[in-house]
Formats: C-alpha cells, structure tokens, sequence
C-alpha cells in the first residue's frame, strides 16, 4: 500500500476505534410513563380480596390440639420416608 493510502486509513480508523468504547458509556433510554403498568395489572389481577390484608380476626378452623398432631406427623414423615400405598392403585395383576 502506498502512504497516501495508509494515511487515508488512519485518519478513518482512529476516530472509529476511538470512539467505540464510548458506547457503552451511553445513558438509559428514556422509558414512557407507562413503564411497568402490564406487569403491575397482572399482580392486581391475581388479588382475589384486596381487603382481606387488613382484616385482624382469627382463623377459624382446626383446634391447637389437633393441628399440632398434623404437624408432627408431616415432620415425622420427612424422617420415616414414604411407606408407599398399601395395595396397588390400579387393578393390573394380569388376572381377567
């Protein structure tokens, strides 16, 4: 190549590869002020009572008594493991 051209070259590719870091530097675009509704919308949506966060009676339901049985045996089943069911749950001994 002949020095005109690599001088041609150089002065393209300089302010080329100058420049191109500085892309990454570039700010946020801008967002519209609609920005997020669809998503907030969504979560509204699966809100079956919204007023049910502010309501402090009880729940009635199970005694102490017998939701501390429940509890105890759904821990102790972690610790035994699965028993497995007694007899088979579809008829398929091969017998017709």
């Amino acid at each position: 190549m002949s020095t005109a051209r690599h001088r041609l070259l150089l002065i393209v590719l300089v302010p080329v590869l100058l420049c191109a870091p500085l892309q990454g530097c570039r700010t946020t675009p801008r967002f519209d002020d609609n920005f997020g509704t669809a998503v907030r919308a969504n979560l509204a949506a699966q809100v079956i009572e919204p007023e049910a966060a502010a309501n402090a009676d009880p729940v009635l339901g199970m005694d102490g008594g017998a939701a501390r049985a429940s509890q105890e045996r759904y821990q102790r089943a972690f610790k035994e493991g699965d028993p497995g069911p007694s007899q088979p749950l579809i008829g398929g001994s091969g017998a017709r």
